[in-house]
């Protein structure tokens, strides 16, 4: 391969991308890959959707941009209803980005100019939790709550307040699943009082989590609990649904799971696809009417709406209803888990097993009784990984103790997943794991 003037997050090489199609990735090899992880949870309906590459075609001839100060265009117009459509009641505007970080920094941008339209100047900290991750830009990064992507900005950020997120099933105690996720809720009530009520902005959280921490689920009393909380110290809740939205869970977005109604929704990945740029912010129409009252919304982005982009969205969503690929995401999902599941029988080694519909991952354990990690040194977290992509098969892997040691592997194919592909999957991830086991010394049970 030539030397290339391109860089991006390391030196890791990889093949050169041919081709897509289905849940299939091809090299100029002419090598298979089935793609495990949609990309980073991004290709929720499949590569070369015939339909969607119709429909950015079509607006190509017609304009690929027009500046949303200067015009409206049909296909954002298209997009927000749509988007309104299949958001929790009362989640009724949109503003369009380009991707997950802007719609995290968006989002915190509303609330923030929300509270100054009702007199609460001193409202500005936005409570996270730790382990998670909100996206790349400074202020999602304050955010953020995982040490090798936080801790080199430190002197940059404004820090802000972090709580410990809902990793029950490390917890060595007593407690059923409901008290456990209402001890984890208390978290927050305790963080607002100690920061002082009057300062508390928002509350930002994954309801499932993504990379940072491995598909984390909460009990379900958390969810309830938390936006009680929220209510009763009149702070916004906002879920960060850029993994999850766009029917990743099972759901249109997460949130329905619990039947719980967040303030605000940063949506981006699955949203468009991987077929143009595109994020949105959704929130309660209270809440931008206020703003919009004031002067307007501060904020901003040249491509937001962007009629190309939108297109694709309008198209991605059409796909997602007209192939029931979201009834599709929780019925394999279901499959997956199960077997997922089933690999802890043969491997002592993978120490638990969650998620919800194709958003799915499980964690290697040094000690399935005390939840101890892996040695760090053997990085098993990029091991795995190349072992299975050597074999055709790319899943996703983070460090899962804040970033530091752990190791998960997310396993998210296309929602539109048959049985046949999960079993080939499960075939693949055993021969990785068997590989894996025979390098580092890894009991296996035969």
């Amino acid at each position: 391969m030539t030397e290339s003037n391109l860089f991006y997050q390391s030196r890791l090489a990889r093949p050169m991308l041919d081709r897509a199609e289905g849940i299939y990735l091809w090299d100029t090899s002419g090598k298979r890959y089935i793609d495990g992880s949609s990309g980073a949870m991004v290709s929720n309906i499949g590569h070369s959707n015939p339909n969607v590459i119709a429909a950015m075609k079509a607006q190509m001839d017609k304009s690929t941009f027009g500046y949303r100060l200067h015009f409206q265009n049909e296909p954002a117009e298209q997009l927000a209803r749509m988007t309104a459509g299949l958001m929790p009641e009362g989640l009724d505007r949109v503003f369009f980005v380009s991707g997950g970080s802007e719609a995290v920094e968006s989002s915190i941008k509303l609330a923030r100019q929300y509270a100054l339209t009702q007199g609460q100047e001193s409202r500005w900290k936005v409570i996270s939790r730790f382990p998670s991750y909100h996206g790349g830009t400074l202020g999602a990064v304050a955010l953020t709550g995982y040490d090798p992507l936080s801790k080199p900005f430190a002197p940059m950020l404004r820090d802000m307040p972090k709580i410990a997120a809902p990793l029950c099933y490390l917890d060595q105690d007593n407690l059923d699943d409901e008290a456990r996720g209402l001890k984890y809720a208390e978290l927050l009530r305790d963080k607002i009082i100690a920061e002082g009520p009057e300062s508390v902005l928002a509350f930002i959280m994954e309801p499932v989590g993504g990379a940072s921490t491995g598909a984390l689920v909460a009990p379900d009393s958390y969810y309830a609990r938390i936006r009680e909380i929220c209510d009763e110290f009149g702070i916004l809740l906002i879920y960060d649904e850029v993994m999850t939205g766009a029917g990743r869970t099972g759901r249109f977005v997460a949130s329905e799971h619990w039947r719980v109604t967040p303030d605000i929704v940063a949506l981006s990945k699955g949203f468009a696809a991987g077929y143009a740029p595109l994020g949105a912010m959704v929130a309660k129409g209270s809440i931008v009417e206020a703003v919009l009252d004031a002067g307007g919304f501060m904020h901003g982005f040249t491509y937001a709406g962007n009629p190309l982009a939108c297109a694709a969205g309008v198209a991605v969503l059409g796909e997602l209803q007209r192939q029931d690929m979201i009834g599709n995401a929780a019925r394999m999902g279901e499959l997956l888990k199960e077997r997922l599941a089933g690999l802890m029988e043969r491997y002592p080694f993978i120490g638990d097993v969650r998620g919800k519909g194709l958003l799915l991952a499980f964690e290697l354990v040094a000690d399935r009784g005390t939840m101890a990690p892996l040695p760090k040194g053997l990085n098993a977290y990029n091991r795995l990984v190349d072992l299975a992509y050597e074999r055709g098969l790319i899943i996703y892997s983070r460090r899962t103790r804040g970033g530091l040691e752990g190791d998960h592997f997310l396993v998210c194919p296309p929602l539109i997943v048959t049985e046949a592909q999960v079993d080939e999957i499960t075939g693949i991830l055993t021969e990785s794991l068997d590989a894996m086991a025979a390098e580092m010394s890894l009991p296996v049970v035969r």
